[in-house]
């Protein structure tokens, strides 16, 4: 099964991500994960995504498609679960046609529906495992008093993002309505939009996400 996770930064994609690579054996292909593991490969590929990061310039749609098709190349029964990708209807339509190349298709959409306020309240007392990426929240999940993540297991650095706060997290929001919240018409035409209330506890966001996908 593979499959878009869609949401406002914030919605806890990441962590349900996660959940999903842990009890579905799927692979979860982060925009950001493949930029920084493709720059460190030393491939072609990874040596033009360094040269582009290196000027500064936004890393184009072509290069994350084709980072992309290497990562699809591969053999997984389990599926693949896109988080930060697409952004914009165009990249819709680009990894749309590439699974058609590939002879893979788009079986679900998942939209974290939240509330921009408690989102604010959510991404500001929020936390980072150095380590795995276990995500922490002053309030409803607390780094642990022993300094070691109940994720990993390892004695790791909690880190919070330089862009956290209330003033950041208003403009990335309004990226997101301008550019990604379009999607959710384009998967509901194409009736594979399914909505969980993304502001529930973990472990019911997970159960919405499983009755979506099971059904």
């Amino acid at each position: 099964m593979n499959i878009i996770l869609l949401g406002p930064p914030g919605a806890g994609k990441g962590t349900q991500a996660r959940h999903l690579v842990a009890t579905r054996n799927m692979v979860q292909l982060s925009t950001g994960d493949m930029l920084r593991e493709a720059k460190a490969s030393g491939t072609e590929m990874g040596n033009m995504v360094a040269g582009v990061m290196a000027r500064g310039e936004l890393v184009t749609d072509e290069i994350v498609i084709g980072l992309i098709r290497e990562k699809l190349e591969g053999d997984n029964a389990g599926g693949f679960i896109f988080d930060g990708f697409p952004r914009t209807l165009e990249q819709a339509d680009a990894l749309g046609k590439l699974m058609a190349d590939e002879g893979k298709t788009l079986d679900a959409v998942i939209e974290m529906r939240v509330d921009d306020e408690a989102l604010v309240d959510r991404i500001t007392a929020r936390s980072t495992c150095s380590e795995c990426g276990e995500v922490y929240n002053d309030n409803t999940k607390p780094v642990p008093a022993d300094g070691k993540c109940t994720n990993c297991g390892k004695e790791a650095e909690f880190t919070r993002r330089s862009d956290d706060n209330e003033e950041s997290l208003k403009t990335r929001l309004m990226a997101y309505y301008k550019q990604t919240s379009p999607l959710i018409g384009y998967y509901y035409a194409k009736e594979m939009l399914s909505s969980v209330n993304g502001l529930g506890s973990m472990e019911a966001v997970q159960g919405e996400i499983a009755e979506a996908l099971d059904s």
